[in-house]
Order: structure tokens, then sequence, then C-alpha cells
């Protein structure tokens, strides 16, 4: 029997995040092209498409993320490469970046995410105008937050692209970019708007092979957009038209019913939720909130207005297993008309920082028997790895995005996956993402869920993980 052969493609896209909320952030800022991928690497990506890898490095030692990411860029066989890094300059920054940078020509680092108020400017992050380093948005980690970008990176020799270079007229940015990296510098980039990461990402990707980017989401939705214009302009001339190293082809099966749009999801579709015989979905919807912060206490509420039962876990009981049985819904839970249980650490006493880790642990272990057969909404990047880890999910193929930073993934077995940051959205978050996974769950009388787009608040202490 003769084979067919087909010429091996590039990875369109090869990204790294440290947590998992943010690998799906990356995926649909990237237009949900491929796949995300539960590290370490077992494998290359496949041809033609794009992939995000979850390091799951947030929480680990300076050392050991530095491997992760030395060893996951063995994958990196040609195309964009993207390191996702978190917008308030948090986790194993200096660290990563460091083993990023090793091998590449050089690295353009963006970390403004202006969706979020997180801005760049003089390289200093700013949020919602005020610098980074006198803010409390790092009162739940372990030390102070860095003066500015270059701090944040230790001895990885940086120097900052001013917002006027940014702005400037073509090639302005390109030529500063380019004459940066040939005197042995990696650029960080000032921005304060998506026009700007626009100009960034174009300046960057002109400059060739061995340039690797580094970033929030928001660089990642710059490149997704210019993805798109190249998905554009290779349809208008029969032929793809792809970005420095890559070929424009599109991969059929990475593509295969994913949706375009972000942020303009519509319900469930009928061959995603199955419905039982009396009309209500086959699967309960579980959802589990990883930190007790005054936002997310409020989201619950809302959700338990609109019918949801609501398991409240003491932390003592999650640091100490052998305390706590696995949840059961339909004897906890119950079973509501609309099958939706939510369950969230109990935030009455104050827990330590450095419990993070053990209490996420604590609480995938007790939601992983009644998670098995359901739907999943998981708040928090390391809630959502420990509990996935604990169902032995590796891979997720992400469909759409609810609000910012919720974004809804289909796993093997057909179930969907809501992962969002713990920080992330509204009042109305958590209602939001709940009925567009059941519809027929009704809003709360008092207060109807909000249509339009929602940025992430600077968040309170969490008592859970950091997000």
């Amino acid at each position: 029997m003769s084979r067919t052969t087909r010429t091996v493609l590039a990875p369109r896209v090869f990204a790294l995040a440290d947590d998992l909320s943010g690998a799906a952030e990356v995926a649909a800022a990237l237009g949900l092209r491929g796949r995300i991928v539960l590290g370490p690497a077992t494998a290359p990506p496949r041809d033609g498409e794009s992939v995000v890898l979850d390091l799951d490095t947030r929480q680990s030692a300076p050392q050991d993320a530095a491997s992760a990411v030395r060893a996951a860029l063995a994958y990196a066989d040609g195309g964009v490469v993207l390191k996702k890094i978190d917008s308030l300059l948090r986790g194993n920054l200096a660290a990563e970046a460091a083993a990023y940078a090793t091998g590449a020509r050089g690295v353009v680092i963006v970390p403004a995410l202006p969706v979020a108020g997180r801005t760049v400017r003089e390289g200093v992050v700013n949020l919602h105008g005020t610098a980074l380093h006198t803010t409390d948005a790092w009162r739940a980690e372990r030390g102070a937050a860095p003066v500015s970008v270059g701090a944040a990176l230790g001895g990885v020799p940086t120097r900052v692209v001013p917002l006027a270079t940014v702005r400037a007229p073509a090639p302005a940015l390109y030529d500063r970019l380019r004459a940066l990296v040939a005197e042995g510098y990696h650029p960080v980039c000032d921005a304060e708007t998506d026009t700007d990461l626009d100009a960034i990402a174009e300046a960057a990707l002109q400059l060739g092979p061995g340039i690797r980017l580094m970033g929030t989401g928001g660089l990642a939705a710059a490149l997704g957009r210019r993805l798109a214009r190249a998905d554009l302009a290779g349809l208008a001339a029969g032929a793809g038209a792809g970005l420095p190293g890559t070929d424009g082809d599109r991969c059929a099966e990475a593509d295969r019913d994913h949706p375009t749009g972000t942020d303009t999801p519509g319900p469930a579709r009928a061959d995603d939720v199955s419905p039982a015989p009396d009309g209500t979905p086959s699967r309960p919807l579980l959802v589990v909130v990883g930190t007790a912060e005054p936002t997310a206490v409020a989201q619950i509420a809302q959700l338990v207005a609109a019918g949801a039962h609501h398991v409240s876990l003491p932390a003592h009981t999650l640091t100490d297993l052998s305390t706590r049985p696995p949840l059961n819904i339909r004897t906890e839970g119950g079973r509501t008309p609309d099958g939706v249980t939510v369950v969230s650490i109990d935030g009455t006493h104050a827990v330590h920082p450095g419990a993070a880790r053990s209490l996420v642990t604590g609480l995938a272990h007790a939601v992983a028997e009644a998670a098995h057969d359901s739907d999943l909404v998981l708040t928090g990047g390391e809630t959502a790895r420990r509990v996935l880890d604990a169902l032995g999910i590796r891979e997720l193929l992400p469909l759409d995005q609810i609000h910012h930073g919720a974004v809804r993934s289909r796993t093997a077995d057909g179930r969907h996956v809501v992962t969002r940051p713990g920080s992330y959205g509204a009042t109305d978050s958590l209602l939001r993402i709940a009925r567009a996974l059941r519809p027929g769950l009704a809003p709360p009388s008092d207060q109807p869920p909000s249509d339009q787009p929602v940025a992430p608040p600077v968040p309170p202490a969490p008592l859970g993980e950091p997000t």
C-alpha cells in the first residue's frame, strides 16, 4: 500500500506559560489555534499548528523553572516563539528569562497588558497609572515588587525602548530594536495601548529568525491579530502568507471546530453538551474557586443567587488530606436544576501565602472524584492545573473566550473546561461563565449579568493561590 507524504510544517507559534490560566489566555489571544499542553512537553508540535505549553513553574524553585524553560525550547523548531509572563512581574521571571534568552539572537520584551490597566513607561510597570512597586499588588508575595522590568529580569542585559520610539513613524522602531539586538541587549518596550503592542509585534517579527518574544497576553493578542492579517493576505493571494520563519499553510486538523471570535461566545452547542432525557445537561457543572478574596466571594454570591449550590471547605481540612473525604456532589452539593455546584475555600481565617500550593493541592484532591464526570470552571492557574493533573488531563483544545481571560476549552472526552486567572472578572464573572455553559441558568433578579467586557481589578490578598 502506497503512503502519502506531505511537507512537515514548522509550528505557527510555540508559546510557553508558567501557569495554566496564563496558557489558556495566550491560546485565546492567538486566535484559538492549536492545543494547550500541560507540560512538560513529551512530543514536538504537530505539523503547522500553534502550541501553548503550560510549564507549571509559577511556584517552582528558580533553578527548576529555568530547567523547564530550557527543556521546552528543544521543541521550538522554527516558527514564532513566545514566552508568556505575568503582567505584575510575578513568578520566576529572572531565572526563566535568562534560560529563555540563551541561544536566541535577541528577546523583545513587552510586559504591558492595557486591557487590565497594566502599562509600561520608561521601563516601569504601572498599574492603573501607579508604579507597580508603590502599590500593594505584591502583598501576597514573599518579597517586594521590582522597581522596573530590568530589575525584575536580574542579570539579563536589557535596554528600554521608550514610548516615543514605539510610536515614531516607520522604520524607527524596527531600526532601534535591530541596533539593540546587534549590541547584545534585549529590548524592553514601553507600551500603553493595543496600538503600541501591534507596532512592537510587527517590528519584532521583521527582525527575522532567532528573535524570541516575551510578554503578557497583550503581546499574544497583538501576535494573534498579525496572524489573522497574514491568513487574510494568504487567502487573497491564493497561497500562505506566513510570518518570518513559518509556513503560511494552516493545519486543518488543528483548526477544526475552533471558532475565531474571542469575547462573543454563544451558548454551548448541542454537540458539546448532550442533554439528558429530561432536557437537563448530561453532566453536572463544577465550579472550583481557589481563592477567597472579596471579588471571588462576590462572584460566588451571584452564582448562588442564580441557583447554584455552594460548598465551602475549611482550609485546615485541605492541608491535612487525612481529615477530608473526597467531595461527592450528589450527597453534599445535591443536584440543582442546572446541576451547578461551586466549591471554594472558607476564608474565615487568614492563611499564610506560603501555604498556597498545599491548599490548592488539597482542594484538587477534595474535588477530584466529583470532577471526573463534570464540566469544569477552574479559577486560578494553580487551581486549574492541580485539578486537571488529578484527572490525568494532559491537553485542552481551546474553543472561545467568555470574557477576557475566561477561556472555554474541550477535553479529549468531550467535556468543557473553563480556566480563568483568580483575580480576573467583575462580580458577575462566574455567573457569565456558568450561563455560557448552562444557558438555562437564570440571572439573579437583583443584578443581571453585564454584557460589557470586563477588565481585571487589582486583586486583594488571596487566601488560596496568588493567581
